[in-house]
């Protein structure tokens, strides 16, 4: 069967890799302080130039980037080329402030096209393959960015985008896709449409599903390849430090996205203290906060941009280039529930252990007097019905586990098909009602 080649650097050795990263990381340092003011000023205030860079660990003098950084210089002041010779502006929702804007030149473009590429190669594409991308389209990077970097490996696109879940299923069913680029959760509600068609999702055409754009556990994957029929593999980006295509797990391992170093820096960090975490060639690092350093953006360079996201770094398998454990939670998706800190991936986990529970969740907080209150909302699984004994089992079952292996209580409300409200893009799994009046 044909396949599509790996290109050189994913066959290089670790220290050839490293050399390069070098090299960038000082060229990206120097453009960075030259035509940034914002990156200037705050090389200048941290006492650092860029000619203190003589190797990967001196990026630690460095200051972080975070997303505040970027609001603060709204429109366009982090950029380090004129606007003018941006061939392309995204932007976030800014649905908690200011947008974060990010631009590209042609270079950028054309770098973020084929690290896509490389990413939905990774995937296991094969030559021929044809590609229907669900993510939203427009300023939110993932439909462009799934699409371009589609397009450059020569394979046939359908830009849908969100949303219309009855037409997608009508062209998956018509076009006969065999990759699909969207959210895990959007993923479901297409199975649910499939199912409520009288279709079985386990028949279509679709071969391989690309998932990001939101936190997803392995108990997640299962759960879709096996009510799919496909192969789930997890595609990791954000718009600050590029858009998806960052980093991306290999067919043959799918043990955690590898990250394309050529392009991109990672550090672990402790969260609340900022210290690097060390990192054993042979172990990798402990868990902490994902950072990023750009090395070839030329519109907007990043360096030491705090994602927020929770993961290890850990050694190369399927390629040299090292891989980050698998995002399951955010530092500030983190729900503080009487002093027990509670990641809705560790909720999602032991819901997808009950059969008789779906994957629709959202996690609702609010005060019962002068305590937070957790309510955990989950619809019961296809064919179920919210009010039979092994639907109430199920969610005693879950309330149970929660306090025993997490270690707080909660109120777990199943509900039947339909009641959770689907989301067209990233799945809001907490709804905080605690100040509101």
């Amino acid at each position: 069967m044909k396949t599509f080649p790996l290109e050189p650097i994913e066959k290089a050795s670790v220290a050839e890799l490293r050399a390069l990263q070098l090299k960038r990381l000082q060229a990206t340092l120097i453009h960075a302080y030259l035509h940034s003011p914002v990156y200037r000023a705050k090389f200048d205030a941290a006492g650092v130039l860029p000619s203190d860079c003589n190797s990967l660990e001196d990026l630690a003098k460095f200051p972080f980037t975070t997303k505040a950084d970027l609001r603060d210089a709204y429109p366009f002041g982090m950029f380090a080329v004129p606007r003018e010779r941006c061939v392309r502006i995204h932007a976030s929702s800014g649905t908690t402030g200011k947008p974060t804007v990010v631009g590209y030149t042609q270079n950028d473009i054309d770098t973020w096209s084929n690290l896509v590429a490389r990413s939905i190669r990774a995937s296991g594409a094969r030559p021929g393959d044809m590609v229907h991308v669900s993510y939203g389209y427009g300023l939110f990077t993932g439909g462009l960015g799934g699409h371009y970097g589609a397009e450059k490996l020569g394979l046939t696109v359908v830009p849908f985008g969100g949303g219309q879940t009855e037409r997608q299923v009508q062209l998956i069913m018509d076009f006969k896709p065999t990759i699909i680029m969207v959210t895990p959760s959007y993923m479901l509600a297409i199975a649910d449409e499939l199912e409520r068609q009288g279709i079985d999702p386990r028949s279509t055409s679709l071969r391989i599903g690309i998932f990001g754009a939101e936190p997803w556990t392995n108990d997640m994957r299962l759960s879709i390849e096996q009510r799919l029929n496909i192969s789930a593999v997890d595609i990791y980006g954000l718009s600050e430090v590029m858009g998806p295509g960052v980093a991306n797990e290999c067919a043959e391992t799918k043990d955690g996205p590898t990250i394309w170093e050529d392009h991109f820096y990672p550090e672990i960090i402790h969260p609340d203290t900022g210290e690097v975490l060390p990192y054993d060639p042979a172990k990798g690092t402990e868990q902490g906060e994902l950072v990023f350093t750009s090395l070839t953006k030329e519109a907007l360079p990043i360096i030491r941009y705090r994602t927020r996201d929770l993961t290890k770094l850990l050694p190369g398998t399927a390629r040299p280039m090292r891989r980050m454990q698998k995002i399951t939670g955010r530092s500030d998706d983190m729900m503080i529930v009487r002093g027990v800190n509670v990641f809705p991936s560790q909720i999602e986990e032991l819901i997808l252990k009950q059969p008789a529970l779906s994957a629709h969740y959202q996690c609702v907080l609010a005060k019962d007097g002068p305590m937070d209150a957790l309510t955990v909302k989950v619809e019961v699984a296809a064919g179920g019905v919210a009010s039979s004994a092994a639907a109430k089992a199920a969610g005693q079952a879950v309330q149970h586990a929660m306090k025993t292996y997490i270690g707080t209580s909660a109120h777990v409300q199943v509900l039947d098909i339909g009641s959770i409200e689907r989301s067209m893009g990233k799945a809001k799994r907490v709804l905080d009602l605690r100040n509101t009046p």
